[in-house]
């Protein structure tokens, strides 16, 4: 794998989440492989979207999420500034999809990521030039 992946909240959260174990393991599959190749980009929003609602999932988690979330800095976040709001209104207008998930696509953009790893949006679907990959429909050897 060369390009770069963005990964969504929902990644790490079922990563953590041991009541669907298929999506756990493709999730930590992901995760794994995008933390050995140095390919994984993540923003501020995600991290901050992952910590809450893990604790919302299980309180207990609080220090696993802390950890997790210290740990993704390496990932160098994209901060949510003036430009990354704009270019997330403009995506908006194009694509008439939520405010929160044109955040998303605004900063895999801004991190030159190639793909969007979530289940929240359609496989397949370029945004801006960014394809979104479902986590749990695809394998990162696919994208090798």
């Amino acid at each position: 794998m060369t390009a770069t992946v963005f990964v969504d909240t929902d990644v790490f959260l079922y990563a953590l989440d041991d009541t669907n174990r298929a999506k756990q393991d493709a999730a930590r599959n992901w995760r794994g492989v995008l933390w050995r190749e140095r390919l994984g980009k993540v923003s501020y929003q995600v991290l901050s979207e992952f910590y809450v609602n893990a604790l919302r999932m299980r309180p207990s988690l609080r220090e696993e999420a802390r950890a997790e979330v210290l740990d993704l800095l390496a990932w160098r976040p994209i901060p949510t500034d003036a430009d990354l709001i704009g270019r997330g209104w403009k995506i908006q207008d194009r694509y008439h999809l939520s405010y929160w998930d044109c955040l998303i696509v605004a900063a895999a953009k801004v991190a030159a990521c190639r793909y969007l790893l979530t289940e929240d949006l359609q496989p397949g679907q370029k945004l801006d030039g960014v394809e979104v990959v479902s986590p749990f429909l695809a394998d990162p050897a696919d994208l090798l």
